[in-house]
């Protein structure tokens, strides 16, 4: 069952030359793909969002209280 937007988009695509619809058709799997893995990774983030919280308050606790050290980046 396919929606009037998705209806609308196929009446559009079908008036266009083959050549031209195999285009769009690879611009709209593109798309599709960066869209499910933006959407994976806003779920991934949301998932540990408390985490990286938890880890930046005692970040900045750790600052405050003079425990934490300059990172040396040659090290790395």
């Amino acid at each position: 069952m396919s929606s009037p937007a998705i209806a609308t988009v196929i009446k559009m695509m079908e008036s266009l030359s083959e050549d031209v619809q195999e285009r769009v058709a690879e611009h709209l799997r593109e798309y599709l793909e960066d869209l499910q893995d933006e959407l994976k990774w806003n779920k991934s983030f949301n998932k540990t969002q408390q985490q990286l919280i938890a880890s930046a308050q005692s970040a900045k606790r750790e600052i405050a209280e003079g425990l934490a050290k300059p990172m040396n980046y040659e090290k790395l």
